[in-house]
C-alpha cells in the first residue's frame, strides 16, 4: 500500500504522474492545516519520512515481483515532489511549476539522476527521484528568488 501511494501507482497510463499528483493534492491538504511557521518543517520531515519507509518498501516489492523497478511503486515519485515543494508557497503557480518540474526531472533524469537508478533495489528505486526533486527544489527556489511567477 505504501510503495503504491496508496493506489495512485495502480492508475493508468502514467502511473509516476499520477503518484506526483496525489502527493500533490495531499501535500496541499496537509499544508492549509499548518500554522505558517510549520509548513516548511513539516514538509522537510515529510520528504525524510517518505525516504526512509520508502525504501524498504520498493525493495520489498522489487523482491516480491521480481521486477528491478516496477512502475505502480510511486513511493519515490512522492518523496521526490515533497521535496521539490519545500519552502515553495501555497498558492497553484507554486503548486503547478512544483509538479511540472518534478515530472520534468523525474523524466529527463539529467546527471547524476539516472545513474542512481543502478543502486541496489529500493535504494536505486527511490534516490534517483530524490535526487529529481533536488532538481526541481533548485529550479523552483531560483524561479522564486527572481521572480519569475508570483505567489
Amino acid at each position: 500500500m505504501l510503495a503504491t501511494f496508496f493506489g495512485a501507482g495502480r492508475i493508468k497510463p502514467g502511473p509516476g504522474t499520477w503518484g506526483s499528483l496525489a502527493t500533490l493534492v495531499v501535500w496541499i491538504v496537509i499544508s492549509h492545516f499548518l500554522p505558517g511557521g510549520w509548513i516548511v518543517p513539516v514538509n522537510v520531515l515529510l520528504a525524510a519520512l517518505v525516504v526512509a519507509v520508502g525504501i524498504p518498501a520498493a525493495t520489498r516489492v522489487a523482491r516480491a515481483t521480481g521486477i528491478k523497478d516496477p512502475q505502480f511503486v510511486v513511493i519515490d515519485e512522492t518523496a521526490g515532489q515533497l521535496i521539490t515543494l519545500i519552502g515553495a508557497p501555497l498558492a497553484w503557480k507554486s503548486f503547478l511549476a512544483g509538479f511540472i518540474l518534478f515530472r520534468a526531472f523525474d523524466i529527463v533524469k539529467p546527471y547524476p539522476v539516472r545513474q542512481l537508478e543502478s543502486l541496489p533495489e529500493g535504494t536505486g528505486i527511490v534516490v534517483d527521484d530524490v535526487a529529481a526533486g533536488l532538481y526541481g527544489l533548485v529550479v523552483m527556489q531560483l524561479l522564486l528568488h527572481f521572480g519569475l511567477f508570483g505567489h
